[in-house]
């Protein structure tokens, strides 16, 4: 290995019990977490961002959380700037960064060194895209994509109305297609020493059984109340990116009265197993990650758990990321 700062991360679906293993490998080894999750900057979007508990952190250090408020602009140059910035600081003190999270995006602007999905915001053209979504329909700003990059029109729903304005956008500023962009963020060079750990299931089924779990907990810990109070401060008209999050955009219709509580749940729980769809997709075409196969008892056997950990630890000796047995 090379004298290059050594970064760890720990990546995979939503539900995969990345947060779990971080936090074994960073005691550890020494390590303090920066957290890889678009969300989980946000002040107030807590329980539907499966933050990591107050406890926890104050087992491991933390850091790239509750540091932007919901409704403030926060893009991937920003997160990457700020968590590059966290890696020296870590590194300086003779600890091990370790990022852990599922937005691949974010992990590739910071190991690779940014995609052009770092481009500039034009503010003034995304209003413009939304203000066309509303009177014309979401289909209407899809074709416009379809026009531009018919490779990443077929990849985006026409609903997912940010993605699609984001793939506009990104063409306009920088005269890249979203296609092209991606391409060059997976070639890019690494800038760091890094050892990438992706958790995956074999059967897909007990992945999805986990995640409508996770849903039931979160309901049970006041995911509703938290939504209701981002509601009530006005935050999802402020900001297109949190009405647009998973777990609060569900909530959001029984808030408003067009569907039940039982049906807000549901479409929670479809929309968190695409979601995790989506990062499994991102992530099988890397190929530096190193894939560890779970299966259904891990997070609830502690001996299955903490074989796992084990063989990760060894893992990240074996390969220079720590110098002590």
């Amino acid at each position: 290995m090379s004298n290059r700062i050594k970064v760890a991360a720990i990546v995979g679906p939503t539900a995969s019990g990345k947060s779990a293993l971080s936090l074994e490998i960073a005691k550890a080894l020494d390590g303090e977490i920066i957290s890889c999750d678009s969300m989980q900057l946000y002040r107030g979007m807590n329980i539907g961002t499966a933050k990591p508990s107050d406890s926890e952190r104050a087992l491991v250090p933390h850091h790239m959380i509750d540091i932007v408020d919901a409704g403030e602009n926060f893009s991937c140059a920003d997160y990457a700037e700020l968590a590059k910035e966290k890696i020296r600081e870590i590194s300086s003190r003779g600890k091990l960064p370790i990022l852990c999270g599922g937005t691949g995006l974010y992990l590739d602007s910071v190991l690779r060194g940014g995609s052009f999905e770092e481009t500039k915001i034009d503010m003034a053209y995304r209003e413009k895209l939304y203000e066309l979504a509303k009177t014309q329909g979401n289909l209407y700003i899809h074709s416009m994509l379809k026009e531009i990059d018919l490779q990443a029109a077929e990849a985006i729903h026409p609903n997912n109305v940010k993605r699609v304005i984001r793939a506009l956008e990104i063409y306009k500023t920088s005269g890249v297609t979203k296609t092209e962009a991606d391409r060059r963020s997976r070639e890019g060079e690494l800038l760091y020493d890094s050892l990438v750990i992706g958790l995956r299931y074999s059967d897909r089924e007990v992945l999805y059984r986990k995640i409508d779990k996770r849903v039931d907990k979160m309901m049970d810990d006041g995911l509703l109340d938290e939504v209701r109070a981002l509601e009530n401060k006005s935050v999802f008209e402020k900001s297109n990116t949190a009405s647009q999050a998973i777990g609060y955009k569900e909530l959001l219709g029984y808030l408003h009265g067009s569907c039940s509580a039982e049906a807000a749940v549901e479409e929670l729980k479809r929309a968190t197993r695409h979601y995790a769809k989506r990062q499994m997709t991102w992530f099988s075409t890397k190929k530096d990650i190193i894939w560890i196969d779970l299966d259904e008892k891990f997070g609830s056997d502690s001996v299955t758990f903490e074989k796992i950990v084990n063989n990760i630890i060894k893992l990240f000796y074996d390969k220079g990321f720590y110098d002590i047995m």
